[in-house]
């Protein structure tokens, strides 16, 4: 009866309220600047979307992790799978990149992560698809249906209330606990503490720890101090301001000549960096 109620209630929460705020102007430019243990976050337009922004007051309500072509994931409709996400209906899935063309989004990008560490990272993340969120849990998908007012000390411990086992098929919390197996920080609890000698009193250590996972949230990725926001249209060296094709009234002013491999500019409206 619970996974019944939960099902329902989830697919509830899974309808879109409106268009997607991006456009797919962008997305071979977003494509190519990504790189495997990216963080790709989006601006979804689902009720639980509303819920997570509110939340959180930010952009962004959904994580996956860019994991690149691996052979081990199957082609979706003949392209290949190169996120893995936690979705509230399907569990944790490895999915195109076409799903978010028309989306909003941004890379964040874990700073000097090893190759090695990269690897396990996008490990841990595969040997966990098919993993599903308990729909038995209703707690933990009652917290989206609630508009009320909500003190914002107290808005990131509700999107943890009752958490347990279930939240790994949360898209954040999944992604923190991928990056806690290899120690990389995302926004650390740093303490301080006098090293003890009396006579170096002004020497001060600081020690991290991690910050649970289940207080996670999409834009965490995006605020941290350890993780570079990527934008696509500069990310390439062919960036120059110079050869920007500006419009006036019905006028389009060009520069000299752009490079050859310099995109074309999107309409407004498209995806922002």
């Amino acid at each position: 009866m619970f996974e019944f109620i939960g099902r329902a209630l989830a697919r509830y929460l899974s309808k879109p309220i409106g268009r997607p705020g991006g456009g797919s102007a962008e997305a071979a430019l977003v494509a190519d600047a990504l790189a495997p243990g990216d963080v790709l976050l989006i601006e979804g337009n689902t009720r639980m979307s509303a819920a997570i922004k509110y939340l959180t007051q930010s952009t962004w309500s959904h994580a996956a992790l860019y994991v690149g072509k691996r052979p081990e994931l199957p082609a979706v409709d003949g392209e290949p799978a190169t996120l893995i996400e936690a979705d509230v209906l399907d569990g944790v899935r490895a999915v195109p990149l076409s799903c978010y063309i028309n989306f909003r989004v941004r890379i964040c990008r874990p700073v000097r992560l090893t190759a090695e560490d990269c690897e396990r990272l996008i490990r841990y993340m595969i040997e966990r698809l098919g993993y599903r969120y308990d729909l038995k849990n209703l707690l933990d998908l009652a917290r989206y249906l609630l508009p009320l007012p909500v003190p914002a000390r107290l808005r990131r411990r509700l999107i943890a209330f009752g958490s347990g086992d279930p939240t790994r098929a949360i898209c954040s919390t999944l992604i923190a606990q991928a990056f806690g197996t290899v120690r990389y920080p995302i926004l650390p609890i740093i303490s301080r503490k006098h090293d003890g000698n009396p006579g170096r009193a002004d020497q001060v250590r600081e020690l991290w720890r991690i910050r649970h996972h289940s207080l996670y949230v999409p834009r965490d990725f995006d605020i941290s101090p350890f993780f570079e926001v990527v934008k696509p249209r500069i990310a390439k060296p062919t960036f120059d301001y110079q050869h920007v094709p500006w419009s006036e009234g019905n006028t389009v002013i060009m520069g000299d000549a752009p490079p050859t491999d310099f995109p074309t500019v999107a309409p407004l409206g498209g995806v922002p960096d």
